[in-house]
């Protein structure tokens, strides 16, 4: 007695189904991003000498995230920063000359937003010979304008031919300018709760700056959620010489954190240098400390600390502190 038939799939049926296996694993596919970020607006250039320019823009927005901003000169790219950015100094420009910017939002697919608004520019005529710097803008004041932003102030500097703008700077970076006629500034794209130290220097056509303004420290307010700042407060730091070695004395206030503070990371130049440690019970109120440097007499040297918490999490960093060593 034979057994019942049994069927056997057809070429044309295997052929079939892998086809639409092909098609499943297709439609599984992501969706591809193609969503523009929307166009930099209130896109705004100024000469800061003779042979530069610096441009600033509102962030974009994008359905996912904008990752650059590309600056173009009548077409052309000429600057490419990153999203956390929204001004840039555009240098080796000819003096007396007419110039073009617009910027452009770019997202991780390679998106591009259309240009913004072109905004026209000319830089002014070189002044030969002139190696005087501009006095030191004076009085340098502001204060933090929300979690995200700060406005400042000063008295104008002077030059014997004109200041062209005035640079400002955060922890020895040059981060915005604003023209020469101007005394004021707005700074936004900060951290919440976080400490900024500013200084201003002022600028002429043939790019001479003058020394730094007073030191600032403005702490941004905290965000949602977030506690008070853990970053060390009240940094002096004084240059001194003995018998030839050359050393800086340090003293601060620890953060109020909860517990006991017994470690401090100290930073010179933006690197780390050495952790303090107190091994028995750590000061109560000021804690001080002293080193000594290698470097000839007349290195610059920028200092700022953070705590380690009770908790075993590194604090904010403190307002940076900026000293010359004497001979």
């Amino acid at each position: 007695m034979k057994g019942p038939a049994v069927q056997r799939p057809t070429v044309c049926a295997v052929l079939a189904c892998s086809a639409l296996l092909v098609l499943a694993a297709c439609s599984s596919e992501p969706d591809r991003d193609t969503t523009e970020p929307s166009t930099p607006d209130e896109v705004t250039v100024q000469a800061g000498s003779a042979t530069s320019v610096h441009v600033m823009w509102d962030r974009a927005t994008d359905n996912k995230a904008v990752t650059a901003y590309d600056v173009y000169q009548k077409g052309a790219k000429v600057k490419t920063v990153p999203a956390a950015r929204h001004m840039v100094d555009v240098d080796r420009l000819d003096p007396s000359t007419a110039y073009s910017f617009t910027v452009r939002a770019r997202d991780a697919a390679g998106n591009l937003s259309a240009p913004s608004k072109a905004v026209p520019v000319t830089t002014p005529a070189p002044t030969p010979d002139d190696r005087k710097a501009p006095t030191v803008p004076v009085k340098l004041r502001g204060r933090a304008d929300g979690d995200s932003a700060v406005s400042l102030s000063w008295g104008k500097a002077a030059d014997d031919i004109g200041v062209t703008s005035y640079d400002i700077y955060q922890e020895d970076s040059r981060i915005h300018s604003v023209p020469g006629g101007a005394a004021t500034a707005r700074v936004t794209g900060l951290r919440p709760g976080t400490v900024y130290t500013f200084t201003v220097r002022a600028r002429d056509a043939a790019e001479n700056s003058s020394k730094d303004s007073n030191t600032l420290d403005l702490t941004t307010a905290s965000g949602p959620g977030d506690g008070p700042s853990t970053a060390p407060t009240d940094l002096r730091a004084t240059t001194r010489t003995e018998a030839g070695e050359r050393g800086i004395d340090l003293e601060w206030a620890p953060p109020k954190a909860g517990g006991e503070v017994r470690e401090h990371q100290l930073y010179l130049n933006g690197k780390l240098v050495t952790t303090i440690v107190w091994g028995a019970d750590p000061p109560k109120g000021k804690a001080t400390y002293r080193f000594t440097v290698n470097e000839p007499a007349g290195t610059r040297y920028s200092i700022k600390l953070r705590a380690k918490l009770p908790d075993g999490k590194w604090g904010d960093f403190s307002a940076q502190r900026t000293v010359v060593t004497g001979g």
